[in-house]
């Protein structure tokens, strides 16, 4: 428990952004199902709308400090290779 005035600040002040980066994350989090969801059932169109929300939204985080600059990078990545990808091949 803290005893200072200070320390007392920072507990209410470390409270209040860990509920706004839990937010923030579950936002992300269900972004990112959506864009799935979209993506698998065949609308490109609106994969890319939806990408284009998500990837805005998870840039929004990482500079507000919920996400660091290359997890967003790096999740960024992953939607766009996953909305983007063509047809599978078997010759790889």
């Amino acid at each position: 428990m803290a005893h200072h005035k200070s320390a007392e600040k920072r507990t209410r002040q470390g409270e209040r952004a860990r509920l706004r980066n839990n937010m923030r994350k579950t936002r992300v989090r269900g972004l990112i199902k959506e864009v799935h969801r979209v993506a698998s059932e065949g609308s490109p169109e609106e994969a890319q709308q939806v990408l284009i929300k998500t990837i805005r939204t998870i840039d929004k985080a990482a500079s507000r400090g919920t996400f660091h600059k290359k997890t967003a990078s790096r999740k960024i990545a992953r939607l766009s290779r996953h909305v983007h990808k063509g047809p599978i091949s078997d010759s790889a």
